[in-house]
């Protein structure tokens, strides 16, 4: 059997095991570790275990379970609550307030938590309802909560990003700067759309009512309060690693310590929370462990049998694609999958064949795990099966439906697709704030 064949045979085999409900990992790691030891017999043992030896070594692993952990905290704490009250009294006289508001909400909800599901869950259970109750339109509205989620796996600290370092061996410090002016870039757009549609259909966000926007200024400032501790939680924990005082992983501990002791401050910290955070904290980061061990295992395979070789030699010698040309067809190649698979998913099973690919058409690998990050957003919310319309309809209030969901997000794709594009063309929107800092 030649090895693109076995290449290919690996890749149905785990799409087969997929399809019978087994884990991502469960699958990518049998699959990986079967072939191992159908290609090498007993010394294909070596290459899972090596696999996992290159994860335990790698020490900025440490900074996954601190950031989940420093969201979760913030989330159960109710600290998100305050937040979302702040910009209510803030934006709530402005005809779609509420909805810009709450745009704003996702990017420092990004900014102290790294994943997507986050912000879903915040949007969808406290931003939603308020904005229905309020007479916005829920198809509006639905488009803009799953839109704002999704800058979690963008804006840093984002997880996402931080599995893409892993896997791509490439500076987790450096991949943050980089998301971080197109994540506020996206989020301008998404601002700018929701405030030029909303001057043109005043029907769809109505304002707040006359007696609701008569709240004393003093009071306004007063709930101001509400943004000094996310604002101070960021600065200690990616000011300090900007200016070069802290480490990675130094940072995530002061963002994780630091948003405890906002807890306490709070009187917020009880048994409950300390419980259900510990939970899904360790339920989340085991999971994240799990599938980059499947993935550098399944990475070391196909490098040991030459797959990547042979699909460079493929796409450049064979159909004789430009590097542009070959680079379209990898973020199309993301948008399909993403119709069935979520974002860690499809990292783990294109990343060891893609990465080095990028690298051999000259492309910068930083600027990559942009442009595949933004890709993983618009591929979360495209029908029929993506992860965020799903997340959605199981976390929206009953009036809204299925099919509103899917007509939400068409606008929002668009915007996304725009940023892409952007992004593609000036590479340095990506590039320049981590090129400042690290010339440093």
């Amino acid at each position: 059997m030649s090895y693109e064949m076995i290449g290919m045979t690996m890749f149905g085999g785990m799409l087969l095991m997929m399809l019978t409900g087994q884990r991502i990992f469960a699958a990518i790691g049998f699959v990986s570790a079967t072939a191992a030891l159908l290609l090498w017999g007993t010394g294909g043992v070596e290459m899972p275990f090596s696999a996992a030896f290159k994860l335990f070594n790698w020490y900025p692993l440490l900074t996954l379970p601190l950031f989940i952990y420093m969201g979760y905290i913030l989330s159960e704490s109710g600290i998100a609550d305050d937040l979302y009250h702040m910009f209510h009294v803030w934006f709530g006289g402005v005809r779609g307030g509420l909805a810009i508001g709450t745009i704003a909400l996702m990017i420092v909800i990004s900014a102290m938590n790294g994943l997507s599901v986050a912000g879903m869950a915040i949007g969808a259970t406290i931003a939603l309802p308020e904005m229905l109750r309020r007479n916005y339109d829920k198809i509006m509205i639905t488009g803009v909560v799953q839109a704002g989620s999704s800058l979690g796996i963008l804006i840093p600290p984002s997880v996402v990003l931080v599995l893409y370092g892993m896997i791509a061996r490439q500076p987790v410090g450096k991949l943050w700067l980089a998301g971080a002016i197109p994540g506020l870039m996206m989020a301008g757009l998404f601002i700018i759309y929701i405030a030029v549609r909303c001057k043109l259909q005043p029907d769809l966000a109505p304002a707040l009512s006359e007696e609701e926007r008569t709240m004393p200024f003093s009071d306004k400032l007063k709930v101001l309060k509400a943004g000094i501790t996310p604002f101070l939680i960021f600065f200690f924990m990616t000011g300090l690693f900007i200016m070069g005082i802290t480490s990675l992983v130094e940072s995530s501990a002061v963002g994780a310590t630091a948003a405890t002791i906002a807890a306490i401050a709070k009187r917020r910290l009880n048994w409950k929370v300390i419980e259900a955070t510990m939970r899904k904290t360790l339920g989340i980061s085991c999971m994240f462990m799990w599938i980059i061990l499947a993935a550098l295992s399944f990475g070391a395979v196909f490098d040991g049998i030459g797959a990547v070789k042979s699909i460079e030699s493929l796409f450049i010698t064979s159909w004789n694609l430009t590097p542009w040309e070959v680079l379209i067809m990898m973020q199309l190649s993301y948008l399909l999958m993403g119709t069935f698979l979520d974002d860690t998913a499809m990292l783990v099973i294109v990343a060891p064949l893609y990465v080095p690919l990028v690298k051999v058409l000259g492309f910068d690998p930083v600027w990559y795990g942009v442009l595949y990050t933004i890709t993983c957003q618009i591929a979360y919310m495209t029908p029929p099966f993506g992860y965020n319309l799903f997340l959605m309809r199981a976390m929206a209030p009953k009036e809204i439906t299925l099919m509103d969901i899917y007509r939400s997000i068409v606008p929002f794709v668009l915007i996304m697709t725009l940023a892409l594009t952007l992004v593609m063309v000036f590479p340095q929107i990506a590039l320049w704030l981590p090129e400042y800092v690290y010339s440093k």
